[in-house]
């Protein structure tokens, strides 16, 4: 399950805003669950298996899988590490809310605040979408203003933003929710169920691989 140009322009329209999303993912093949990078990329930690979710806080379908994906994430085994990559496709909402989630890493209110960005955006129908805007919400929720304020406009939280959607076009993401496996899978639009069932699949299959190299 993918956010489709059509559901994300109805939702961005509610919410005030004026943005776009692409469309299913070019390089899907009907009745497959997954394709294979090609090149194939680097992930952070070689000795780990690495599951990226390609994400944004303004997406609907991500805030729905995103209760999902931690339970899931909770019980993994300690040679796997999910990484959360959220994307911009080239828009200034989405930069600034991509900024948001990154800020929150690096203040040490993620964790705590992730579950209620969704909330606010997509239940709420709180703006998020602009700097003056994100920083009222986060001191309301006791997050130190200028603390936050210095993070959001860091060169660090910019680099990661950057390398981030760097990273989304290496993997051809073209909708998200989308999940990239080891940096050699990337894993098709299907139920939140699904994908997490094929991710295990992938998962074990990436660690044969490792285990067949020592």
């Amino acid at each position: 399950m993918e956010f489709s140009r059509r559901r994300f322009v109805a939702s961005a329209i509610a919410m005030g805003a004026t943005l776009s999303v692409a469309g299913p993912l070019a390089a899907q093949t009907a009745g497959r669950e997954f394709v294979l990078l090609n090149p194939a990329q680097p992930t952070d930690d070689p000795t780990k298996i690495e599951v990226i979710e390609f994400f944004s806080y303004g997406c609907p379908h991500c805030a729905d899988f995103n209760p999902l994906l931690n339970q899931w994430a909770a019980k993994l085994p300690a040679d796997v590490v999910l990484r959360k990559v959220p994307v911009t496709f080239g828009r200034a909402a989405w930069s600034n809310i991509g900024k948001l989630y990154y800020a929150l890493e690096l203040t040490g209110d993620l964790k705590r605040l992730e579950s209620d960005v969704f909330k606010a955006i997509h239940k709420e129908r709180t703006n998020l979408f602009d700097e003056k805007s994100i920083l009222s919400w986060v001191a309301a929720r006791g997050v130190d203003r200028q603390k936050f304020a210095d993070a959001f406009g860091s060169f660090g939280v910019q680099s990661k933003l950057r390398r981030g959607d760097q990273l989304a076009a290496a993997y051809k993401i073209e909708g998200v929710p989308a999940l990239g496996v080891d940096g050699k899978f990337l894993i098709g639009s299907m139920g939140f169920d699904q994908q997490l069932a094929v991710a295990d699949k992938l998962i074990a299959r990436a660690r044969s691989e490792k285990a067949g190299k020592k």
